[in-house]
């Protein structure tokens, strides 16, 4: 476990000795930060038009708010992560270290989750971010804090499966940006499958919805823990980590 959390932070320490961990994390903060915003700006006025002509008092900020908002995080992480995993195992292999790490005596699961952990911190410190804006609804507002622990938790899980892909992308390359590129069509990938089932038979819609990455967060986003979108995630996540572990062993046959 030592030798895991070492690899995981030297990774995070990578990312803040380079611009990546600062401009992911500001930009994040920046768009983050307008669709909070905008979206404020609708809920109150909304909420001032059903009060002049004699509707509720108030919407529900949790289901009006920031269930919205927190789903368009997820068009963000669509976005960032693959700027977060691209030069995982692209830059060793680019500046040669990939060699003194895999020959070190290190397991290629220690390597392997040291940098899934590093890229999973990272990302948890981007969502940190989201904390002070939601800070602010709980000094001016009541929101039930159940369903957005849930929302968190969804969004980590989503994010987990994310970086797993990316890791597995990024083992199979030198080029950073060739592993942006294809993670970033993956995630698309993953995140638009539903439409082609919404083309096909009930049978192939179905399927589609199950393999959809983005519609196993809905429910999270509800307040609704359910453990088929808990297996699915954990599933994904390991299997995306099982494969790195597979290019990252050929790896160590080819060198």
């Amino acid at each position: 476990m030592s030798n895991i959390l070492a690899i995981a932070q030297k990774e995070l320490k990578s990312y803040f000795a380079s611009p990546i961990a600062y401009v992911v994390i500001g930009l994040f903060a920046l768009l983050y930060g307008y669709f909070y915003v905008a979206i404020l700006s609708y809920f109150v006025r909304q909420s001032m038009q059903l009060r002049q002509f004699g509707g509720p008092q108030s919407m529900n900020i949790n289901q009006d708010m920031i269930r919205p908002l927190l789903q368009n995080v997820t068009v963000l992480v669509l976005f960032f992560l693959p700027m977060v995993t691209m030069r995982t195992y692209s830059e060793e292999k680019r500046s040669g270290t990939i060699e003194l790490l895999l020959t070190s005596p290190l397991t290629d699961f220690q390597i392997i989750m040291g940098k899934f952990i590093g890229a999973l911190t990272l990302y948890a410190i981007m969502l940190g971010v989201t904390l002070i804006h939601t800070g602010v609804l709980f000094v001016y507002g009541n929101p039930e804090w159940k369903p957005l622990m849930t929302s968190y938790l969804g969004l980590l899980l989503l994010g987990g499966c994310f970086i797993s892909v990316g890791l597995l992308i990024s083992s199979l390359t030198k080029n950073q940006i060739v592993a942006g590129m294809v993670t970033f069509a993956v995630f698309l990938f993953l995140w638009v499958i539903t439409w082609i089932g919404s083309f096909s038979g009930p049978t192939m819609n179905e399927l589609t919805t199950y393999l959809s990455i983005i519609d196993h967060f809905e429910d999270f986003a509800k307040g609704v823990i359910d453990t088929t979108h808990l297996i699915y995630y954990v599933s994904f996540i390991t299997f995306g980590l099982f494969l790195t572990a597979k290019a990252v062993d050929s790896e160590r046959w080819r060198g």
